[in-house]
């Protein structure tokens, strides 16, 4: 059972800058940005942002089955704001990671990559081998009008460049395969791809990015993502998730990977790669790059970076690394059951931690079902209905004034039978996530004085279903009505009349 908490004094909520900083904050076009008053969340068309979306397989531009207008539609229908797109250096095949409908899978000749096609026959899944001295103009032509059509629906798009490669098998679908293209025959270990050890691949990943730099430097609704789970390809296994279960070595769900010295130095490769072509060019983009899966201490990060990208995460991942003034991403999730109520919870404790990006990943959403109502045959979650839910966190954060909140588990003094997770800025707001096994929970808030209002509100829906006063000044006691799973509480302070 789960709970969210938010007070807004002094009859609304007020933006109080941070301290150093001064009371305006210019409003700039240009590409989406971190935020001037908190580096820990993104600044987009002068407004400060959270990234919340439901959204497909990463396969939007690179698979022509895909009708990505119609996506994008359910997305804006939807009042999400976020998506990731994969370049077309790593595709799928049909089932992989136990998924049926894939749409990081095209079919049989319907990959469209950066590079265009040889008059050579010969990649593996139909069709000619790829020209890798070549671009494709409908590849980028395609690129440009998905960005296009994100940006007028509000929608913010991650471009990852690389992707982990997993096992040979996966590596014998890529365009970089020696197999595949007509540049080179030289064998190469998909362990070596992404490392800087990858013979002739890394002349032609650096002028792929410095392409993709140069043709969307004109676009402001996206950053660059370095490369998706790097751990995958060089795993340097640290922790256990959960220390008591013996098998947590051979068990990824319940251990930390990170990259090896080998993978981090090729990413920082990438970084360098890009903020070197954009050093010329108007626009500046943020790089996100992706560290490991559930949380860490981070002990290394580029000051390139912006953004720091964790999968199926925990609250620790932000609250551990928030002295690093960067933003948290919980950029995918999945592996935990197709109930809706795994992913509501998981994205409001993020976000409730001082998380700026939640990204569910969502198997409704394939070729042939664009609008998101597929049937979901996959190890993760998604549809209509959960995206509905996670609009009501969007719309929840989004009346805060989170970039002057912080995590704060102090601010409820008793809650018998539950576990919390806040942000505040004291005297302004307060936003606090309780989670517990009772049907009602009583809260002790640490608070002065009295006569605030409170709305008790279904995060499901958004529907208002209790409204209380609060009128003991010393010991501020609220009960909430029953509630099955979470529940959010407003409280403010009502102006005078």
């Amino acid at each position: 059972m789960l709970l969210v908490v938010v007070f807004c004094f002094l009859g609304s909520c007020m933006i109080r800058p941070h301290e150093g900083q001064s009371e305006e904050v210019d409003s700039v076009e240009g590409p989406i940005r971190a935020s001037e008053r908190d580096p820990r969340y993104f600044e987009y068309k002068g407004e400060p942002i959270v990234l919340i979306t439901s959204a497909e397989h990463y396969g939007a531009v690179l698979n022509l089955d895909f009708d990505y207008v119609r996506y994008l539609d359910t997305l804006q229908a939807d009042g999400l704001n976020y998506t990731r797109a994969f370049t077309g250096s790593y595709v799928e095949r049909e089932g992989s990671f136990g998924i049926k409908n894939n749409s990081l899978a095209p079919a049989k000749e319907k990959l469209i990559a950066p590079w265009t096609r040889s008059d050579q026959p010969g990649y593996i899944h139909g069709g000619n081998k790829f020209d890798l001295n070549q671009w494709d103009p409908a590849y980028f032509e395609r690129l440009h009008d998905f960005l296009s059509k994100a940006e007028e629906r509000g929608i913010i798009v991650e471009i990852t460049l690389f992707s982990s490669i997993y096992s040979d098998a996966y590596w014998q679908f890529s365009p970089l395969h020696p197999n595949n293209n007509v540049n080179y025959a030289e064998p190469i270990p998909h362990t070596r791809v992404n490392t800087l050890d990858n013979g002739p691949i890394l002349a032609v990943q650096e002028r792929m990015v410095r392409k993709l730099v140069r043709e969307l430097n004109q676009h402001n609704n996206f950053f660059f993502e370095i490369q998706n789970e790097p751990y995958a390809d060089h795993p340097e296994t640290t922790i256990p998730i959960n220390p008591f279960l013996q098998d947590w070595r051979e068990n990824w769900m319940n251990r930390v990977d990170l990259a090896t010295r080998e993978s981090l130095d090729w990413q920082d490769k990438i970084a360098e790669i890009i903020t070197s072509e954009e050093s010329s060019l108007p626009q500046k983009h943020l790089i996100a790059q992706n560290f490991c899966n559930f949380r860490y201490r981070l002990n290394r990060i580029s000051e390139r970076i912006s953004i720091m990208n964790f999968h199926y995460a925990y609250p620790e991942a932000v609250t551990w690394n928030y002295y690093r003034n960067k933003i948290a991403g919980f950029d995918e999730s999945g592996f935990s059951g197709s109930d809706d109520d795994v992913y509501r919870r998981q994205a409001w404790r993020f976000i409730l931690a001082g998380g700026a990006i939640f990204n569910n990943l969502d198997y409704s959403f394939y070729p042939g079902f664009e609008d998101g109502t597929g049937p979901n045959e996959a190890p993760g979650g998604g549809g209509p209905a959960l995206r509905k839910q996670l609009k009501v966190l969007k719309d929840f954060i989004h009346d805060l004034p989170f970039t002057n909140m912080g995590p704060n588990d102090s601010i409820v003094r008793m809650a018998p039978g539950a576990n919390i997770q806040g942000l505040s800025a004291h005297g302004l707001a307060y936003a606090i996530f309780i989670e517990s096994v009772q049907d009602t929970v009583a809260l002790t808030l640490n608070l002065r004085g009295a006569g605030y209002r409170a709305e008790w509100i279904d995060t499901r829906t958004g529907e208002v279903l209790k409204q209380e006063s609060i009128e003991n000044p010393w010991r501020p006691v609220v009960q909430s009505p029953p509630f099955d799973g979470d529940i959010a509480l407003k409280i403010t302070y009502p102006p005078e009349e």
